[in-house]
């Protein structure tokens, strides 16, 4: 998909070490921007009924979402599947905020993985297939109709979630974080694999532009009987 990088620089305003990763010349996340990241663990996890709850995180990122989940004294497990080894690394050298809380976990593992692929295929185990979870939260793309890769528009048709909805136990939660406001085009193919969807406006503060910012977050349960 391009060159990746990671890069740390003092924000002359707040005088505070940002965080950013760059895929080529594009931004793809700051730490400046974590709000929403946050929901949707939140979100994902507020939805699950279950007392213990097995949970994967497409996407790792700077790892917030993750840190997240892992602050739900419920997770039993944590998955974190990350289609770049470069970033897996970067957590495992210690050189992001919260890598030490996710990669010592004991509850926590990272998978170096294409997620969509796996998504399509056995599962997100690599040790099990078939394996279902309680949560399956994904950051990966800037949101269903713009892509990192035109590889990924697969995922995000009925076809795509249902393959996704195989690998959720009944009662089970899908969640997306989306740079873009909702879309109800993408809501529609929720309604058609999930019982019920809700598309959250999480707003921030915008410490760049001024103002506010808005993410969508998507989170979509399963019936609880059996798919």
């Amino acid at each position: 998909m391009g060159a990746v990088s990671l890069r740390r620089r003092l924000d002359p305003a707040s005088q505070v070490d940002v965080y950013e990763v760059k895929l080529d010349d594009e931004f793809l996340m700051s730490s400046l921007f974590t709000v929403a990241e946050v929901e949707l663990a939140r979100l994902a996890l507020a939805a699950a009924p279950a007392t213990e709850v097995d949970v994967v995180v497409g996407g790792l990122g700077l790892g917030f979402t993750a840190d997240a989940v892992l602050s739900d004294p419920r997770v039993g497990s944590l998955t974190v599947v990350e289609a770049l080894d470069e970033v897996i690394g970067w957590h495992r050298r210690a050189l992001l905020p919260f890598a030490a809380g996710v990669t010592a976990d004991p509850r926590s593992r990272l998978v170096h993985g294409d997620f969509f692929a796996m998504s399509a295929g056995d599962g997100f185990d690599p040790d099990t297939s078939g394996r279902r979870f309680h949560v399956i939260a994904v950051d990966i793309d800037h949101s269903p109709r713009h892509l990192l890769h035109p590889g990924h528009a697969g995922f995000y048709t009925v076809d795509g979630l249902t393959q996704l909805a195989r690998h959720l136990y009944p009662g089970g939660v899908f969640a997306l974080w989306s740079n873009d406001p909702p879309d109800a085009q993408f809501t529609a193919v929720l309604e058609q694999v999930f019982a019920a969807s809700t598309a959250h406006v999480v707003a921030f503060p915008n410490p760049v532009r001024g103002g506010e910012s808005t993410n969508t977050v998507y989170v979509a349960t399963l019936p609880p009987e059996a798919v």
